[in-house]
């Protein structure tokens, strides 16, 4: 057990600002919400960049998709606020239509040289399915690809999307990454204190949600089963790329 417990991780201290990548409006909460509000609690400075607004999210809670980009917004503005996130990005892309482009790699880079943020999270983009229930979303792969290449070579390289440097965005190295959804986990977070913050910042993704009465019930199986490997009761898990070690 003792071996386990060392596979929990807190960030490095120095590390202030934390750049979390995704596809919807959701995505971050149900997948590293927990962590995020841990972050910011320690006072780091975490910023959600959307690539879409979700305008594809019609399901039985909302039918219809006239109107759907504002609430999503405004649900995604509330789940942050609960959260501690402070900032938000949206790149409005289609929603449900993504693929991993330069145009959203230099987009994904320019946001990466604005921020300059110490970690990015973003998704894995090899993963196509996950056990035989669920078939992941394209937008999470595509999102995922163009993150990775976005962080590395494009927001270090200064010959690399050169019309950045006349927008004023100077070179970035991120120090590291955090990849969510990994079949290979290498890296857990205790979110035994933030678990309910993760559950209420879903709850506010009303358009997608609904009343929302299985959402504890599943954020803490999942977060039950990854504080097991971890030796914790509630945790989440990562697979870590550490890319300067100065």
């Amino acid at each position: 057990m003792a071996r386990t417990r060392r596979r929990t991780r807190t960030l490095d201290p120095s590390f202030k600002r934390i750049l979390c990548i995704s596809a919807h409006p959701d995505d971050n909460e149900f997948t590293i919400a927990g962590s995020a509000a841990a972050w910011a609690r320690e006072g780091r400075e975490v910023t959600f960049c959307l690539v879409t607004s979700g305008g594809a999210g019609t399901n039985e809670h909302t039918r219809d998709h006239t109107g759907l980009v504002p609430i999503r917004e405004r649900e995604s503005w509330d789940a942050a606020k609960i959260l501690g996130v402070k900032d938000l990005v949206f790149l409005g892309y289609e929603d449900g239509a993504l693929e991993p482009t330069l145009a959203m790699r230099r987009d994904l880079t320019r946001v990466i040289r604005r921020c300059r943020p110490d970690v990015v999270v973003s998704g894995d983009p090899t993963v196509r399915w996950y056990g035989s229930e669920y078939l992941n979303h394209p937008d999470h792969r595509a999102v995922a690809s163009a993150a990775l290449d976005a962080v590395f070579p494009s927001a270090e390289t200064r010959a690399i999307f050169r019309e950045l440097l006349d927008e004023g965005f100077e070179p970035h190295k991120v120090k590291q990454v955090l990849m969510t959804g990994s079949l290979q986990p290498d890296t857990w977070f205790d979110i035994g204190d933030t678990l309910a913050l993760k559950c209420a910042a879903l709850h506010a993704h009303v358009s997608q949600v609904g009343p929302g009465k299985w959402i504890d019930g599943m954020l803490r199986a999942w977060a039950r089963r990854d504080g097991k490997r971890a030796g914790v009761k509630y945790a989440e898990a990562f697979r870590r790329f550490v890319l300067d070690r100065g």
